[in-house]
Formats: C-alpha cells, sequence, structure tokens
C-alpha cells in the first residue's frame, strides 16, 4: 500500500456508559480542568499528525436514520471522525493509541477502517 491510502477513524462513546457516568460524577471544576487537559491533549496530538490528517473532522450531533419507510431520529454510538493517510491499516490503528477520546475524555473506542474506492462502471 502506498501512504495516500485514506482511512476513517471514527470516535465511539455512549451517553449512558460507565465512562459517561464517571465522567458526569466528578465535580465541576475537576471535570472542566479534565476538559481544558483533554483539549491540549487532543490539539497536541493533531499536531503531531498533521502531515497524514486528510481530514481533521470533528464531533457529530444527532442523527437521522433514512430508509425505504421515512426518517427518523436514532441514537448511535457515533461521536466524531477523522480521516488519516496512512500506508497500511495497522499504521493508522496506531496513530490513534492513547487517543485523548477514550485515555482523557470518556470516549469507548475508536475504529478504523479504510476508505476504499468506488468501483469503475
Amino acid at each position: 500500500m502506498s501512504t495516500e491510502h485514506k482511512f476513517l477513524a471514527v470516535y465511539l462513546g455512549s451517553m449512558n456508559g460507565a465512562k459517561m457516568a464517571a465522567w458526569r460524577a466528578l465535580p465541576e471544576a475537576e471535570r472542566k480542568a479534565k476538559e481544558q487537559e483533554g483539549m491540549a491533549a487532543w490539539h497536541g496530538w493533531v499536531e503531531k499528525h498533521k502531515a497524514v490528517i486528510v481530514e481533521i473532522g470533528g464531533p457529530l450531533g444527532k442523527t437521522r436514520r433514512i430508509d425505504a419507510s421515512g426518517i427518523t431520529e436514532v441514537s448511535n454510538a457515533l461521536t466524531g471522525f477523522t480521516v488519516v493517510r496512512a500506508a497500511s491499516q495497522e499504521e493508522a490503528a496506531k496513530l490513534f493509541e492513547n487517543h485523548p477520546h477514550f485515555a482523557i475524555f470518556p470516549g469507548e473506542a475508536i475504529e478504523v477502517m479504510p476508505v476504499l474506492p468506488i468501483p469503475q462502471m
């Protein structure tokens, strides 16, 4: 694989999970301090990996599901995304080891998958 392969990283978390419950239980001053620490670490992660970040992405809001029955509001574990460039999926995944999303913030995991080319007709 060349370094031009793109990988989508999706940040996962639960509003009702144990990590979020513990986060919410923190005293406000402690939570604010952790938020500042987390944002500083996140910006540090971006700076460290800026050469391979294709799309910094960002947090995701409420989800609408569209299917043959229409449009409905749904809940899922997706909380954000980033697109990176790497030689392999393993290399892309290693970029997110100890990421602030779960190392500081109450996020649960990050999943990394290749962005595949659209098949030619």
